[in-house]
């Protein structure tokens, strides 16, 4: 798994970074669709809008009843792929405003955020991050204490050719709030953070430039997509597998 070492943009103008700091929600869902539009339209840059959300629950498209909040907990539906998860502090989320190139190769970009956000982690020091076959995002591997876990979740939808949506990478959130739903719809694997898994808090400020170094760099193909498989063990495959979720999306195929 290598990418061709090129962009995956249509344009070769530089992607303008709007670092946008902590933005409700659906403040930032309007200015994601504004500079959709704009770029749609020709009339905008390429843009990778980086931040934190108060806290906050969002469903995708596959989301189902049993994934949400058993306590009345508000749920903002949204338009992209994947399930429900969790926003809000200690956590940076990125959504890059991007037009791909032709043919547009959805699962191509999916695969180039993965890079950049592994490439991150292990740069910190978490050097088993990587993929699990069938699920998207970053996880960790299954140790004698805990479960297959997911640092940071990707769900994307591509409308016209411009991305929307994005990713987000668990610095030091308060992993409790992923208790409240089946994060991502997958029941059999946990959540962690980088300041859980390194013993130190890692706030946002600290991979803010790593994160956006490494996103600009996958987009143009010069951080190459490879192979990082994270093992998994016989029991927790077999123990998983009614929880599996295999099918990607269709924004992704």
């Amino acid at each position: 798994m290598a990418s061709q070492g090129t962009s995956c943009r249509r344009s070769p103008n530089p992607v303008r970074v709007d670092l946008l700091g902590t933005i409700d929600y659906l403040t930032a869902w309007d200015v994601q669709r504004a500079n959709a539009e704009a770029r749609r339209a020709g009339t905008g840059p390429d843009v990778l809008m980086l931040l934190e959300h108060p806290s906050v629950y969002t469903a995708g498209k596959r989301t189902r009843p049993e994934d949400r909040p058993t306590d009345g907990t508000p749920v903002i539906d949204v338009d992209r792929g994947g399930r429900i998860t969790w926003h809000g502090p200690g956590q940076l989320v990125g959504y890059p405003i991007v037009s791909l190139g032709e043919p547009l190769d959805v699962v191509d970009y999916v695969r180039r955020l993965e890079e950049a956000l592994i490439a991150v982690c292990h740069g910190l020091g978490v050097s088993t991050a990587g993929r699990v076959e069938g699920r998207s995002g970053v996880w960790l591997p299954a140790d004698d204490l805990r479960p297959e876990r997911k640092i940071a979740a990707i769900g994307v939808r591509v409308q016209g050719g411009v991305t929307l949506h994005g990713f987000a990478l668990n610095c030091d959130p308060d992993l409790g709030e992923f208790g409240r739903i089946v994060p991502c719809g997958i029941t059999d694997a946990g959540v962690t953070s980088l300041s859980a898994e390194l013993g130190r808090e890692i706030p946002t400020d600290e991979v803010l430039a790593s994160v956006t170094e490494a996103v600009l760099a996958a987009l143009e193909g010069t951080l190459p997509v490879r192979e990082h498989v994270v093992p998994r063990r016989e029991t927790a495959v077999a123990a998983g597998v009614a929880g599996l979720d295999l099918q990607l999306h269709p924004s992704l195929h």
